[in-house]
């Protein structure tokens, strides 16, 4: 080899040079792959990735500095989900808990399908010494470590065991971050010998590479079955999901809506494809969707999925559509959910397929009494919505619903909405008025407590200039407010709106509704029988992000809080908004589920609640149906 053709640098030099020049493009559009690096530095990475990132320099890779590995991950992945999985970050660690605390956040990305790159330390590759610190020992297997967890929640997985290897490795990785029917979370795994190792790369390893990014059209022969399809039916209904944003298609299922009046009902990763006053936007699908939506998917003779895998929330465990002679056609770049429920397969990008069925279906139209009756039921609906966001005194604590119709009348079409886990996505999906693309930032695929800060965190960076708002519960709030530090540090003026209801209550209501009455779900003391059913616990969690550097506003009443939303959309500070919701135990406001969710009850019990419980799980599950 030439040596004017090669350049002498460490494995951990060599990546981050390599990071440096990797780009997508779509619609002649070009992003920065990488965009930056996040980092905990420990013995397995400090020398290795942490010193090649000093040395290569913020110009070629930005590094952020994070404070919690799991957290890191989330940001990322925010980060990613609002660049469209057109830009994503890398996240290193070093080997032993650092590694092992990715587990969460990659199986967040994996299953919601949004690019990360993974990099932590491993352990020696020459094994100069067994064990070494944090090494996992398996008598049955020398080359094992603790990284080997992440193999079955990464898209892609590889241990560099040689310096060499690093290039088929790191290719592999771009072409999995890139690829969007197979993207996920991505591990290379270093051992910490090997990054600090030197080899003579190729020039050409580090010349700048393009990764297109494809929009495949529909088969010819699919496409004329699908619009054969939906032409036939009289009572068709789209199910807009997170592909759809993905793809950037909102501009077209818009267009097929305006042509078709089909309506338009969106899971939780979907919501915001059209907006919340198109005349075809139903609102949330599922067991958190609204009632005209699933008033309409029970008597639906079709069902167009565009983007979406089918979760069990937006089925209703399999009980939702429930006409007999119904059937799906499922447009999806995945052939692996556009296969599900037995539909006609559409296996695409989600823009040009709708583009292309908007062609084939030129000039029809659902029936105007099925088109009239849908815009009733959605009318009906907005105005449960305006009862739930409404105060009859603005002097008292809000309730939760509440706190949502406050928020509501402060944000712009340009604000961002991020939140996870608890009972805010169930109010969020049925009651939220999304009114651009990326407003929605819902993360329900893995429901992961504590994504809602770190992920507010990678929407700002990826969209400096929108306002970002992370709503949290008092339960999620306690599992990781970490990141605040890292908002502060580096001036990320997130919101943060802290909802103190003193427990889990989501998982409080759902307890109670399957007959295990509430246990363990509430955050108060003892009481003298044992359950914590005491006063509540004095916790302050207001003076706790206060002391993690985040300005605090305070609200005790509905007016109050009104003031203080409206103050920190204006500040250039992380901000927190505080506020005790109406009640301790219960959430109240929105309307119900208005579709079932499976969750098993205990099947023999003793205590009447389970008993009565039994039953109603039982008349329900009867309805569940498999689609064949």
């Amino acid at each position: 080899m030439n040596a004017s053709a090669v350049r002498r640098l460490t494995v951990a030099q060599a990546l981050v040079e390599f990071l440096a020049h990797q780009y997508t493009e779509r619609d002649g559009r070009r992003h920065r792959l990488i965009n930056a690096t996040w980092g905990i530095f420990g013995h397995g990475n400090v020398a290795g990735i942490g010193q090649a990132l000093l040395e290569s320099g913020p110009d070629a890779m930005p590094y952020l500095q994070g404070r919690n590995e799991q957290a890191m991950v989330h940001a990322a992945v925010g980060f990613a989900r609002q660049s469209n999985r057109l830009s994503a970050q890398a996240v290193t660690t070093s080997i032993g808990p650092g590694a092992t605390n990715l587990v969460t956040g990659a199986a967040l990305a994996t299953v919601n399908r949004l690019p990360v790159l993974l990099l932590p330390g491993d352990i020696f590759a020459t094994r100069p010494a067994d064990p070494v610190l944090q090494q996992l020992e398996v008598p049955s297997a020398g080359d094992v470590s603790v990284n080997d967890c992440l193999r079955p929640v990464s898209r892609y997985f590889d241990r560099v065991m040689r310096p060499e290897a690093l290039i088929p490795a790191a290719l592999a990785a771009m072409r999995v971050l890139t690829d969007p029917a197979e993207t996920g979370a991505v591990t290379l795994a270093l051992p910490q010998d090997v990054q600090a190792e030197a080899f003579d790369w190729p020039e050409e390893f580090f010349a700048d590479r393009v990764w297109q990014v494809r929009r495949p059209a529909a088969d010819p022969t699919e496409l004329a079955v699908a619009a054969q399809t939906i032409r036939s039916a009289r009572r068709p209904l789209i199910i807009a999901g997170g592909g759809v944003h993905h793809s950037e298609a909102e501009d077209a299922l818009r267009a097929l809506a305006d042509a078709t009046g089909i309506p338009v009902a969106s899971t939780q990763a979907g919501k915001g494809s059209l907006r919340h006053d198109h005349p075809a936007d139903i609102g949330g699908i599922g067991h958190t969707g609204t009632a005209v939506a699933d008033e309409l998917a029970r008597d639906a003779d079709l069902v167009i999925g565009v983007g979406t895998r089918y979760s069990d929330f937006t089925t209703a465990s399999a009980t939702l559509f429930a006409d007999p002679g119904v059937r799906f056609v499922n447009l999806n770049i995945t052939p692996f959910d556009a296969h599900k429920l037995s539909a006609a397969t559409l296996v695409a990008d989600a823009r040009a397929g709708l583009e292309a069925l908007l062609r084939e279906l030129s000039g029809h139209r659902v029936d105007e009494t099925y088109e009239a009756g849908y815009r009733v039921g959605k009318a009906a609906w907005e105005r449960r919505v305006d009862a739930a966001f409404a105060a009859d005194d603005d002097t008292v604590r809000p309730s939760q619903s509440q706190v949502l119709g406050a928020l509501d009348a402060v944000v712009g079409d340009e604000d961002v909405v991020v939140n996870a886990a608890g009972s805010l996505p169930g109010d969020l999906h049925k009651l939220w008025r999304a009114r651009s693309p990326r407003q929605y930032h819902l993360e329900y695929g893995y429901s992961c407590m504590g994504y809602e800060i770190p992920g507010a965190i990678g929407v700002r960076l990826a969209a400096p200039d929108r306002p970002v708002w992370a709503l949290v519960g008092d339960g999620t709030y306690l599992m990781m407010p970490t990141e605040i530090v890292t908002a502060v540090q580096e001036g990320i003026n997130i919101n943060v709106v802290l909802l103190q209801n003193h427990g889990y209550a989501s998982i409080g209501a759902l307890s109670e509704g399957i007959g295990a009455e509430r246990f363990g779900t509430a955050y108060r003391f003892r009481a003298a029988d044992g359950s914590y059913t005491g006063d509540p616990l004095p916790v302050d969690l207001a003076a706790n992000a206060a002391s993690l550097g985040m300005d605090v506003l305070r609200a005790g009443s509905v007016a109050e809080l009104r003031e203080a939303l409206a103050a920190a959309r204006t500040s250039d500070r992380p901000t927190c908004v505080y506020v005790e919701t109406e009640t301790a135990d219960t959430v109240s406001g929105p309307p119900g589920a208005q579709a079932w969710w499976d969750v098993p009850v205990a099947e023999t019990a003793t205590r009447p609640a389970a008993v009565k419980a039994r039953e109603d799980y039982d008349r329900q599950a009867a309805a569940r149906r498999r689609h064949l």
